[in-house]
């Protein structure tokens, strides 16, 4: 199934921005919307119950398996409407009901040409009755990094070191608390700090420029 699932994902996506699944469509999920065109809908019920299933943390091998051997679809087919699909519902599940509507979810699934039959369906697993336990699974997989707990630091001055290159130069010793409860403690000298200050705050600008590139193009 893992393999399914990556089929395609190294392939370049579409542009435009479509609400729920950021500025730029993922290549997966318009393969799928494509192939989703000439695909019968009993057929299309029976990947997207697979789809929910994996989402669920199940093995779907052998299911994928008959439906491979029953369906009038390639194996690159396949690959393209599961991968689409698992992709497509992880995205919508991330997000709270609270905030994301179900009409804007499927204005986004009209704009990507999706049959309207199978767009009811998509809509009834995000939100409908099956949604508690897909949604714990995909937030359960979403990739986490440990979080700073605690964060100290304080400027130092080596006076006494085997480099002279070193001696009397002030560095930055730094030690940070992460929330898996590991503690890492490291020394930075100021110039790599300036640095490491000047590289972030020229990513963050860029990031800002591109959100407001993306901004005007969806408005466009």
């Amino acid at each position: 199934m893992a393999a399914v699932m990556g089929h395609g994902l190294a392939e370049g996506g579409g542009g435009g921005g479509r609400g729920f699944l950021g500025p730029r469509v993922p290549a997966e999920v318009e393969a799928m919307a494509r192939t989703l065109q000439d695909l019968g809908k009993d057929t299309f019920r029976r990947l997207l119950k697979v789809t929910v299933n994996a989402l669920e943390g199940k093995d779907c091998k052998e299911s994928v398996k008959l439906i491979a051997e029953s369906a009038n679809l390639s194996e690159e087919q396949l690959a393209f409407l599961i991968s689409g699909m698992y992709t497509l519902l992880r995205e919508a599940l991330r997000l709270p009901i609270s905030t994301f509507k179900q009409e804007a979810f499927k204005e986004d699934l009209k704009e990507l040409r999706i049959p309207e039959d199978f767009i009811v369906d998509f809509s009834s697993v995000v939100f409908g009755n099956r949604r508690p336990a897909s949604e714990g699974t995909a937030l359960l997989q979403r990739s986490r990094l440990p979080g700073i707990q605690d964060f100290k630091w304080r400027v130092d001055v080596a006076i006494s070191t085997s480099s002279l290159a070193r001696a009397l130069q002030p560095s930055i010793l730094m030690m940070m608390k992460l929330s898996d409860g590991t503690a890492h403690r490291f020394e930075v000298p100021v110039a790599k700090f300036q640095e490491l200050r000047y590289n972030v705050a020229l990513i963050l600008k860029e990031m800002n420029d591109l959100e407001k590139r993306s901004i005007l193009k969806i408005q466009d």
